[in-house]
């Protein structure tokens, strides 16, 4: 068997999330079901990340172990050409030693969420950002968020039906910045709670709007209760950005 590492870059509107689901389409069903109609052989897909449905990638890190001998970029013109029209691409493929994996080798994950900040109607990025009408204070968000940073138990920025064994991660970036009508939070932590990233922004959204003071943010943390959160932001901003690995120097 040859383990193949795939970078996978997905618009998951149409999907339940990345995870195979038994009621509704998944990323790993159709890269999978691409896979078999290549190969001939059944594969099963492993990911750096999960992602909720609506959730995108520019970049996420996967394998397969396959017993047919083939070419990482014929594998890959393979896949895209068996995976068309779903908005699904492998933009990278490569041979990894047995031993990497793509979850268990992650020792970190980036993700990017982008706000539209203005009032007209959202066209070419309907599905892609999350429209916000109100003018938002990105300062006062990045401010904020600074509040997040470190090793904190993020009890009320995690969901309920969160399956972690603890809330207790380390946050290693939250800023934000404007670029004309839009605001990008940028998080970056070895792994992340079950709708943390969403938690945390709907939050910063409420004090870029000036309904939450600043001070607020680290008063919601110290809570280490849900019914503290003000928002949860939702999935179609959100999009899983990378994974590293020690490999990656």
């Amino acid at each position: 068997m040859t383990r193949f590492a795939l970078t996978l870059e997905f618009d998951g509107t149409p999907f339940f999330g990345l995870q195979r689901q038994k009621d509704g389409p998944s990323v790993q069903q159709s890269v999978e079901e691409a896979a078999f109609r290549v190969l001939g052989e059944e594969v099963r897909l492993h990911s750096a990340g999960r992602t909720d449905t609506g959730v995108h990638a520019l970049a996420m890190r996967s394998h397969i172990d396959i017993a047919k001998d083939i070419a990482p970029f014929r594998l890959m013109e393979a896949l895209n050409a068996h995976l068309r029209p779903e908005p699904i691409a492998v933009t990278q493929c490569e041979v990894v030693p047995d031993d990497w994996h793509a979850r268990f080798s992650c020792v970190g994950r980036s993700y990017v969420y982008r706000i539209a900040n203005r009032r007209a109607p959202l066209t070419l990025d309907k599905n892609r950002a999350w429209l916000v009408s109100q003018d938002l204070d990105h300062a006062a968000m990045h401010e904020a968020a600074q509040a997040l940073v470190g090793l904190h138990d993020f009890t009320t920025f995690r969901s309920v039906h969160c399956q972690a064994d603890s809330p207790v991660k380390t946050l290693d970036r939250l800023d934000v910045e404007r670029e004309g009508e839009e605001v990008r939070v940028h998080a970056a932590a070895r792994s992340f709670l079950h709708h943390q990233v969403r938690s945390m922004v709907g939050c910063l959204a409420l004090v870029g709007m000036g309904r939450w003071p600043i001070e607020r943010m680290a008063e919601a943390l110290a809570a280490r209760d849900r019914q503290e959160l003000g928002l949860n932001a939702p999935p179609h901003g959100l999009y899983f950005v990378a994974a590293s690995s020690p490999a990656d120097g």
